[in-house]
């Protein structure tokens, strides 16, 4: 009788006991280019190589922002002065901004309220965009762009400084709350970048990172609240400032 289908092929002794690498080998190579295609590994592309070398120029736009930063030292060194003399005098620090802003106005309050090196005393600080509650509450019922203002209002006194975090300074809710700060009599700084925008006219101190790109202004910003960190925590602890 004639078979109407080909009975499946048994492999070999040997073929059995060939290596799993050859016998992969040799059904790739009986395979159809399309089951080939499929079934060869694709290279993995480097991505150093890869878009024109895309992470080096993240390096080096970083690398530029910070030579520039020389420029900006000594307005570094008078907010980190200023603090100390507020926290000698019983003053409190707030602190503010959206979204990776926010982000930073934490991690400085954190640095404050913690430590950043050494063993000394807390400090007094507050973010104010930590509490969804008080935040969700003015937002619902007087407005997004009075989440920040209206807690200065209610908090900062003369002895106090107000810091607002703010990549292009221009979002009306940091604006209004630097402005409220000024009214009730606080000292306000920016950490801001490129030319400040609207909110550079409202701060005392702007400390604005030498770059118009948003990921180089913040890594700046986190430079900065270091080096203002490191100078208030050797004041808090007794040490000489370095």
């Amino acid at each position: 009788m004639v078979k109407s289908m080909e009975e499946p092929t048994v492999p070999s002794r040997r073929e059995a006991a060939a290596p799993r690498g050859s016998r992969w080998r040799t059904l790739v190579a009986e395979a159809s280019p399309v089951q080939r295609l499929r079934a060869e590994p694709r290279p993995v592309e480097d991505p150093l190589r890869a878009g024109g070398g895309w992470l080096h120029h993240h390096v080096a736009e970083h690398v530029a922002a910070a030579q520039a930063m020389d420029a900006l030292l000594p307005a570094v060194h008078a907010v980190a002065v200023l603090l100390c003399d507020r926290f000698a005098s019983g003053g409190h620090v707030y602190s503010f901004g959206n979204g990776g802003s926010a982000a930073d106005a934490q991690h400085l309050t954190g640095e404050l309220i913690g430590h950043y090196k050494r063993d000394r005393r807390a400090l007094p600080a507050v973010t104010l965009s930590t509490d969804p509650t008080v935040m969700t509450c003015i937002a619902n019922d007087n407005g997004y762009s009075d989440v920040f203002a209206r807690q200065v209002s209610a908090l900062a006194r003369p002895s106090d400084v107000v810091i607002a975090f703010s990549t292009s300074g221009r979002s009306p809710n940091v604006v209004t709350a630097l402005e409220a700060a000024r009214a009730a009599g606080a000292t306000t700084v920016l950490f801001g970048g490129g030319s400040g925008g609207p909110a550079s006219v409202h701060a005392d101190h702007a400390l604005l990172s030498p770059s118009d790109h948003t990921p180089r202004i913040q890594e700046m910003h986190t430079l900065m609240l270091h080096m203002i960190s490191e100078h208030v925590d050797a004041w808090a602890a007794g040490d000489h400032p370095v």
